[in-house]
């Protein structure tokens, strides 16, 4: 991609960068294909980002943070994890997912409590919103936790949940009121609570080192201390989130797509067909010529969405906008590269094959392309 089209970084960025793809060489890269035979990371990968400073970048240093909240560092963090092709590790679920619901609804008491193993690694978010019958529309779940006046009753089942197995604390939702459609309370769980059980690690199409798996809940006690905010505003705390995690979704399927192409430039010079290198066809060299195009599109796009979730001013249709346009674009950039590999790109030992596999799901997961198109066209048909 032409870099010269990014807005440049502030020397400070640019040091950080580099630090960053050090760690990811040095901690990460050599592990990749041992996590992917296992499919599951190492705990002591989370433990290892912690020690270098890049989880909760945004926490106070009071809790062990160290206060960074614009966005720019975490984009470079998901696209040097990019470049390495190491697609399981969930270090942007685990800080800029999860964690941030301690920070704004949670007590004082809570935040002293868990941030401080949140920014070391030692221990590790997921959070728990799907259920087998309720994706995009949380509204239908059926996952509810009954008040018994000191404590809650949790009872129900999440499924496809991310860092299921290696997971020590889950923020939960849950039905807290069967006469209100919206009423949920979003509740924290933890390793070792009776009645909280982890399904099967389930087996997936890509994202062969991510840990996902169904989390059951049977009569789990939830102390009044380990509820976040009101116990049924907990609808309306999850749709605050949703822009950042939608823009994330558009940072990674960039970046992902941009490792694609640069794999993909990168064999057909070498690859040769009939005498002379695949990239001397002009099929070739059209392809690549127009996923450039999009692709440097799709970074000004993204560089743009950043700049305004910094200022404050990204709203749910454009986030929505950006995690649509870019995930689309990611599905049809490593298909073309896989095209371009030949029957190598069907080959597991060839990184391109793992970068389709897992460019699949992120049309599905952080809403749906479905659900982007009707958020967007919402907007356009309200006006």
């Amino acid at each position: 991609m032409n870099q010269n089209l990014r807005l440049p970084l502030e020397e400070d960025m640019e040091i950080f960068r580099d630090s960053v793809r050090k760690f990811f060489d040095r901690e990460i890269a050599p592990h990749r294909e041992d996590w992917l035979e296992k499919g599951m990371v190492e705990r002591t990968a989370f433990e290892k980002a912690g020690a270098q400073g890049l989880l909760l970048m945004w926490a106070d240093e009071k809790y062990g943070g160290v206060g960074c909240t614009d966005f720019r560092y975490e984009q470079i963090i998901i696209e040097e994890q990019a470049r390495i092709m190491e697609s399981g590790l969930f270090l942007a679920l685990h800080s800029r997912l999860v964690a941030p619901y301690f920070k704004h609804f949670g007590t004082e008491e809570q935040r002293m409590r868990f941030l401080p193993d949140f920014i070391s690694g030692k221990k590790i978010l997921g959070i728990g919103m799907t259920e087998p019958g309720a994706g995009s529309d949380l509204a239908g779940m059926k996952t509810h936790a009954v008040d018994q006046g000191d404590h809650w009753l949790l009872n129900g089942q999440k499924t496809y949940i991310s860092n299921g197995i290696l997971g020590d604390v889950f923020v939960v939702a849950a039905k807290t009121d069967p006469q209100q459609k919206h009423a949920m309370g979003l509740f924290i769980v933890e390793r070792g609570m009776e009645g909280f059980e982890r399904g099967r690690k389930l087996r997936k199409m890509g994202l062969h080192s991510q840990d996902t798996a169904e989390l059951f809940f049977t009569d789990v006690r939830i102390a009044k201390e380990n509820v976040l905010g009101d116990a049924h505003k907990g609808f309306y705390y999850m749709m605050q989130g949703l822009a950042e995690e939608r823009l994330l979704s558009a940072v990674q399927s960039l970046s992902a797509a941009g490792q694609a192409y640069q794999l993909t430039l990168d064999y057909v010079k070498e690859r040769k067909a009939f005498g002379k290198a695949v990239a001397d066809f002009q099929n070739t060299r059209f392809v690549m010529a127009k996923m450039r195009a999009e692709l440097d599109m799709g970074q000004a796009f993204v560089d743009r969405l950043v700049s305004m979730h910094n200022e404050q001013k990204l709203d749910a249709v454009l986030a929505a906008e950006g995690k649509m346009m870019l995930s689309e674009l990611q599905g049809r950039v490593v298909d073309e590269c896989v095209q371009l590999h030949g029957g190598a790109g069907y080959m597991e030992e060839y990184a391109i094959c793992q970068l389709y596999t897992d460019a699949r799901v992120t049309r599905i997961f952080a809403g749906s392309t479905e659900i982007m198109k009707e958020i967007i066209s919402r907007d356009i048909f309200s006006k």
